[in-house]
């Protein structure tokens, strides 16, 4: 057998999520038939993160495995004249068998996108969350130590959400503005179903002063998803990284959505901490 992983990029606008289900369009299953063609037999794929309806991927990365040899084009031009053109492969790279796009993954970031509705452009209106508010980065970022480290996040959690424990470890947290975007920039070792969504609705009303850090705080110790704001709309949400041990030697580096242009330098690298020790949780 042979091992690969691959880096893929989409455009969630038309699919219900990553994740394969019945009767519904899901770039999992655009990517495995491709896939699939290519190898001329059933290829199963295995992601970091399984993005939900509407979110995009800059860095989503994926790995299979295959009893064919086929040489690298293959499974990055070849399978691409076969997928939609919502979606694309951008790199391959052959791993050990031990390797898993999921279970080996260190960490995930996201990064959300708030743009002010005055500066709106039509072809960007599945790419941004439109806000009518101007946004205060200085109050948001005064928040931001309230969310890192390993926690209970049961006050950013959805009602669905099917993990066995509300636990997560924020390792990274920004909030930077570019332009006209405010840009939220969060790695984490998982995140609940939701969570970035709601995280970035909390620090939306912190920016437009209508939370403020001591009703954070409670929010944080109430662990009561009911307390906090609506969930943030899914078109601002890009998964854009994810974090492997070296000797796999997949590139972590965060891949800037274009409509941000080249800022590739405003963004820090995530950096575990010292104490770091490896523990599996369920992405």
């Amino acid at each position: 057998m042979r091992y690969y992983a691959l880096g893929v990029e989409y455009d969630g606008t038309s699919y219900s999520g990553y994740q394969r289900q019945a009767e519904a369009q899901t770039v999992q299953a655009e990517l495995e038939k491709a896939l699939s063609s290519i190898a001329a037999e059933p290829i199963c794929v295995v992601a970091a993160g399984r993005t939900d309806r509407g979110v995009h991927a800059t860095q989503q990365v994926v790995s299979f495995e295959t009893s064919v040899e086929r040489p690298d084009r293959a499974w990055v031009v070849g399978v691409n004249s076969l997928l939609p053109s919502t979606i694309a492969v951008n790199w391959v790279k052959e791993v050990s068998a031990d390797f898993s796009a999921r279970f080996s993954a260190l960490w995930r970031r996201y990064i959300y996108i708030y743009g002010h509705r005055s500066n709106m452009q039509v072809f960007l209106r599945n790419f941004v969350s439109w806000t009518d508010s101007f946004l205060d980065v200085d109050r948001m970022e005064q928040v931001v130590d309230l969310f890192l480290g390993e926690q209970d996040f049961s006050c950013l959690r959805a009602a669905d959400c099917t993990s066995r424990t509300p636990f997560r470890h924020v390792y990274h947290l920004d909030v930077i503005r570019i332009g006209g975007f405010v840009i939220i920039d969060i790695a984490a070792n998982a995140f609940l179903l939701h969570m970035v969504r709601n995280l970035a609705a909390v620090l939306h009303d912190v920016g437009i002063n209508k939370l403020n850090r001591s009703d954070v705080m409670a929010l944080i110790d109430s662990r009561d998803r009911n307390l906090g704001p609506p969930t943030a709309r899914a078109t601002g949400l890009y998964l854009a990284a994810v974090g492997y041990e070296s000797e796999f030697n997949i590139d972590s580096s965060i891949r800037v959505p274009a409509v941000l242009g080249e800022i590739q330098d405003r963004f820090r690298a995530v950096t575990l901490p010292c104490d770091y020790y490896r523990r599996s949780i369920d992405p």
